[in-house]
């Protein structure tokens, strides 16, 4: 075999291991920042930090010419973790957890809340 090739292996499974780390701690890190409860399990913080780096390391490439970020590097995490958390905020705002239509004369309220007050009516009864 080539040395090329195992070389050239290496530094794929280097650089796959790298995003899986760093996926998994900005994807932990992008939920500690989101209040509330957050869903998915490990696999679904896994791929919301791989994303969310993507995300935010792909716009800070696009805005600052030549550079190259990665999610190692300092700013690099700042910008994935805001990409996951930006992720993370718009999956709650398209599954309607964060909040739900008003009914007649009501406002906007947390979905959380409004549950509590039926369960709270419930035992009342």
């Amino acid at each position: 075999m080539d040395p090329a090739f195992f070389e050239a292996a290496e530094t794929a499974v280097n650089e796959f291991l790298v995003w899986v780390g760093f996926g998994t701690i900005v994807g932990l890190t992008a939920k500690a920042l989101m209040p509330g409860r957050d869903p998915g399990g490990a696999v679904g913080t896994l791929l919301m930090g791989i994303v969310g780096c993507i995300i935010g390391c792909g716009t800070l490439m696009f805005f600052r010419d030549g550079v190259r970020v990665t999610p190692i590097s300092p700013i690099g995490f700042l910008a994935a973790t805001g990409g996951a958390f930006l992720l993370l905020v718009m999956y709650r705002v398209l599954a309607g957890s964060l909040f739900i239509e008003a009914e007649t004369g009501e406002i906007w309220t947390h979905r959380r809340r409004r549950r509590n007050r039926q369960q709270a009516i419930a035992r009342d009864m």
